[in-house]
């Protein structure tokens, strides 16, 4: 395996090149800063298109400069909030725009994503209906102001095999792609509603010494 650490020395880095397909809404403001969240769409190489929320500044991106149908690079951080929804807390997670330049198509779909952190839940390894080895991980990565962003990554094959034996407080580097999964939850009074799920899905992974 190649040395992630040569790959970015922050830890917690998400580039993202691909198409906006969702145009802006305001998020919040802060100290009268606005914030706004548009979606992009990353196509893999399936052809399944993710379709990853982006949260921007307008100090960086003004609500105009974002056009849908228009090919952004990116490059930024996954932050994640909690959300109370019908008295229920959601986990949104996004990726906080640092930089960004116009591009193409030509440019190509992009979607890598370089995390360091501590696992702060015991890994669950499960098996897919086809027999495919996963577990599913909850990393915590630090950040400025003693904050922290609690990104759900999965792995798959000898990597699951790897992280299901990985303890709560081991430190870990993954490399991968921020994906979005759609599933159907019931509710009580049997409604149905499809609802998106994201997360890393983890290509490369490998301990950290703890300092």
């Amino acid at each position: 395996m190649n040395n992630m650490h040569d790959y970015d020395t922050t830890t917690n880095m998400a580039h993202i090149c691909g198409e906006v397909i969702d145009g802006p809404k305001l998020s919040h403001r802060t100290y009268g800063e606005a914030f706004y969240i548009f979606t992009m769409g990353i196509k893999r190489n399936s052809g399944f298109e993710d379709r990853i929320n982006m949260m921007v500044s307008e100090r960086m991106m003004m609500p105009e400069d974002i056009v849908v149908g228009n090919w952004l690079e990116i490059r930024g951080q996954i932050r994640t909030y909690n959300e109370e929804v019908e008295g229920r807390n959601r986990l949104n997670i996004v990726v906080f725009v640092r930089d960004f330049v116009y591009c193409s198509e030509e440019a190509g779909w992009v979607n890598d994503i370089f995390l360091e952190g501590y696992l702060c839940k015991t890994p669950l390894a499960r098996t897919s209906p086809l027999g495919r080895r996963i577990c599913d991980m909850m990393l915590a990565v630090n950040r400025m102001y003693n904050k922290s962003d609690y990104i759900p990554c999965i792995a798959w094959g000898r990597n699951a095999v790897y992280s299901s034996s990985l303890d709560v407080g081991d430190k870990i580097a993954i490399r991968g792609r921020l994906q979005s999964r759609e599933y159907k939850k019931r509710a009580e009074d049997g409604s149905v509603t499809v609802k998106t799920a994201f997360e890393v899905s983890v290509t490369q992974l490998e301990m950290v010494d703890l300092e």
